[in-house]
């Protein structure tokens, strides 16, 4: 299957992300990936992305799609992909449709994972990470620590990311609404929305999502 996952900051869209691309054996592409990947590799768009990014830019449009056509291009992405955090506005949602009807191929679905505006900036602005390691995360209500503002794990000092404050995640949530949003209207034009309470357990959102997915794929 060909997908692409959208959704606002916080509605758990990686981690469905990386559930959904095993359980349907398809490699999951994001664009936070691609661009670590290709800078890492010092190949030439990543070259030209990092050129961007060091002086304070957005990278174009025209530079993330290539690194995308690049990635769906390599063999494991042959019989299908899952797209995260790509396309990211209508322009990119368009020159993904060109790319793929020259490929002679096309998406499946647009899972949209739905989650109230209040709720995403609780689940993101109360989180806390560990300063000795980043990968073990808190939460100031879902998931709170034995003593406050001390990690479980190895005792180390929790705090809150800058980009985690509530006032740059309503900014983000902010950015969403008018770059990406709009491209659920452009793919329900096509047919290919399919809408996902992102609400609950992690293991149930996933199975909303294959279930869903499942009944698209029967009724083509």
């Amino acid at each position: 299957m060909r997908i692409v996952l959208v959704g606002p900051p916080g509605a758990g869209k990686g981690t469905q992300a990386t559930r959904l691309a095993e359980t349907l054996r398809v490699p999951h592409i994001s664009t936070g990936d691609l661009f670590r990947a290709n800078i890492s590799k010092q190949t030439e768009l990543g070259k030209l992305a990092k050129s961007y990014m060091d002086a304070g830019n957005l990278v174009p449009d025209e530079v993330t799609i290539a690194m995308a056509k690049d990635r769906m291009e390599q063999p494991d992405a042959v019989n299908g992909f899952l797209l995260d955090g790509f396309p990211r506005n209508v322009s990119q949602a368009e020159a993904l449709d060109e790319l793929l009807t020259t490929e002679g191929i096309k998406l499946d679905a647009v899972l949209d994972l739905e989650a109230p505006e209040e709720e995403v900036v609780k689940r993101i602005a109360g989180r806390r990470i560990c300063r000795n390691d980043s990968s073990h995360v808190f939460h100031v209500t879902y998931n709170k620590p034995a003593e406050e503002g001390v990690c479980d794990v190895c005792g180390g000092e929790l705090y809150q990311r800058d980009d985690d404050s509530e006032e740059t995640v309503r900014k983000r949530l902010e950015v969403y609404h008018t770059q990406t949003e709009p491209i659920i209207d452009y793919y329900k034009t096509q047919g290919l929305v399919v809408t996902i309470e992102a609400m609950g357990a992690v293991g149930e959102v996933t199975g909303r999502a294959l279930e869903a997915l499942k009944r698209e794929d029967a009724g083509r």
